[in-house]
Protein backbone atom coordinates (compact mmCIF):
# COMPACT_ATOMS: atom_id res chain seq x y z
CA UNK A 1 0.00 0.00 0.00
CA UNK A 2 1.89 3.56 -1.04
CA UNK A 3 0.50 6.98 -0.71
CA UNK A 4 -0.13 8.14 -4.06
CA UNK A 5 -1.05 12.03 -5.08
CA UNK A 6 -3.00 12.15 -8.63
CA UNK A 7 -2.67 15.66 -10.50
CA UNK A 8 -5.18 16.24 -13.35
CA UNK A 9 -7.35 19.50 -14.00
CA UNK A 10 -10.12 16.89 -15.03
CA UNK A 11 -12.11 15.86 -12.30
CA UNK A 12 -13.68 12.61 -14.06
CA UNK A 13 -10.07 11.39 -14.72
CA UNK A 14 -8.62 12.03 -11.21
CA UNK A 15 -11.46 9.95 -9.65
CA UNK A 16 -11.37 6.94 -12.25
CA UNK A 17 -7.83 6.83 -11.40
CA UNK A 18 -8.05 7.43 -7.96
CA UNK A 19 -10.65 4.39 -8.08
CA UNK A 20 -8.56 2.20 -9.51
CA UNK A 21 -5.20 2.60 -7.28
CA UNK A 22 -7.49 2.30 -4.75
CA UNK A 23 -8.66 -1.50 -6.32
CA UNK A 24 -4.96 -2.05 -4.73
CA UNK A 25 -5.46 -0.82 -1.41
CA UNK A 26 -3.61 2.53 -2.24
CA UNK A 27 -4.10 5.76 -0.03
CA UNK A 28 -5.00 8.45 -2.59
CA UNK A 29 -5.03 11.90 -2.46
CA UNK A 30 -6.01 14.79 -5.39
CA UNK A 31 -5.19 18.01 -6.57
CA UNK A 32 -6.50 19.72 -9.80
CA UNK A 33 -3.13 21.31 -11.10
CA UNK A 34 0.22 21.38 -10.18
CA UNK A 35 -0.08 24.14 -7.94
CA UNK A 36 -2.39 22.63 -5.78
CA UNK A 37 -0.03 19.83 -5.88
CA UNK A 38 2.92 21.61 -5.26
CA UNK A 39 0.76 22.94 -1.89
CA UNK A 40 -0.25 19.33 -0.94
CA UNK A 41 3.27 17.86 -0.97
CA UNK A 42 4.89 20.49 0.54
CA UNK A 43 2.16 20.30 3.29
CA UNK A 44 3.17 16.44 3.58
CA UNK A 45 6.66 17.23 3.89
CA UNK A 46 7.22 15.43 0.48
CA UNK A 47 6.04 12.12 2.25
CA UNK A 48 4.54 10.48 -0.99
CA UNK A 49 5.91 7.11 -2.58
CA UNK A 50 4.44 8.58 -5.63
CA UNK A 51 2.99 11.70 -7.33
CA UNK A 52 0.84 10.88 -10.73
CA UNK A 53 0.29 13.34 -12.84
CA UNK A 54 -0.94 14.59 -15.89
CA UNK A 55 1.68 17.09 -18.33
CA UNK A 56 -0.97 19.15 -20.08
CA UNK A 57 -3.17 21.76 -17.27
CA UNK A 58 -3.65 25.26 -16.78
CA UNK A 59 -1.90 26.84 -14.02
CA UNK A 60 0.99 25.18 -13.57
CA UNK A 61 1.39 22.29 -15.90
CA UNK A 62 3.02 18.70 -14.85
CA UNK A 63 6.36 19.19 -15.90
CA UNK A 64 6.53 22.58 -13.81
CA UNK A 65 5.40 20.70 -10.79
CA UNK A 66 7.56 18.13 -11.11
CA UNK A 67 10.41 20.20 -11.87
CA UNK A 68 9.28 22.38 -8.56
CA UNK A 69 8.64 19.11 -6.30
CA UNK A 70 12.27 17.04 -6.88
CA UNK A 71 13.68 20.71 -6.31
CA UNK A 72 12.29 20.61 -2.96
CA UNK A 73 11.87 17.16 -2.47
CA UNK A 74 14.43 14.85 -4.26
CA UNK A 75 13.23 11.73 -3.46
CA UNK A 76 10.06 12.03 -4.56
CA UNK A 77 8.80 9.86 -7.11
CA UNK A 78 7.17 11.36 -9.80
CA UNK A 79 5.51 9.44 -12.91
CA UNK A 80 3.82 11.86 -15.75
CA UNK A 81 1.20 11.12 -18.27
CA UNK A 82 -0.48 12.81 -21.52
CA UNK A 83 -2.14 12.32 -24.30
CA UNK A 84 -0.23 14.59 -26.27
CA UNK A 85 2.73 13.55 -28.26
CA UNK A 86 4.61 16.93 -27.77
CA UNK A 87 3.85 16.71 -24.47
CA UNK A 88 5.77 13.29 -24.15
CA UNK A 89 8.58 14.88 -26.04
CA UNK A 90 8.88 17.65 -23.47
CA UNK A 91 9.28 14.74 -21.01
CA UNK A 92 11.93 13.19 -22.36
CA UNK A 93 14.34 15.85 -21.04
CA UNK A 94 13.39 14.93 -17.62
CA UNK A 95 14.45 11.33 -17.38
CA UNK A 96 16.04 12.19 -14.42
CA UNK A 97 13.44 13.61 -12.66
CA UNK A 98 10.30 11.59 -13.97
CA UNK A 99 10.24 7.43 -13.57
CA UNK A 100 8.12 7.55 -16.99
CA UNK A 101 5.30 8.98 -18.99
CA UNK A 102 2.62 6.79 -19.67
CA UNK A 103 0.40 7.67 -22.70
CA UNK A 104 -2.85 8.50 -22.11
CA UNK A 105 -5.78 6.95 -23.12
CA UNK A 106 -4.91 3.95 -21.05
CA UNK A 107 -6.92 1.33 -19.22
CA UNK A 108 -7.05 0.36 -15.62
CA UNK A 109 -5.37 -2.69 -15.78
CA UNK A 110 -2.20 -0.81 -17.77
CA UNK A 111 -2.07 2.01 -14.59
CA UNK A 112 -2.22 -0.19 -11.96
CA UNK A 113 0.44 -2.47 -13.44
CA UNK A 114 2.40 0.60 -14.31
CA UNK A 115 2.27 1.78 -10.62
CA UNK A 116 2.80 -1.07 -9.13
CA UNK A 117 6.22 -1.90 -11.54
CA UNK A 118 7.17 1.95 -10.47
CA UNK A 119 6.66 1.11 -7.00
CA UNK A 120 8.66 -2.38 -6.97
CA UNK A 121 11.15 -0.63 -8.63
CA UNK A 122 11.58 2.34 -6.33
CA UNK A 123 11.02 0.26 -3.67
CA UNK A 124 14.81 -2.23 -4.59
CA UNK A 125 16.93 1.11 -5.79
Amino acid sequence: MARILVVDDEEAVRSLIARGLALDAHRVEMAGDGAEAIDIITQAGGNFDLVLSDIRMPLMDGIAMALAAKRDFPDLVILLMTGYAEQRERAKSLENIVVDVLTKPFGLAELRSTVARVLEQTRKA
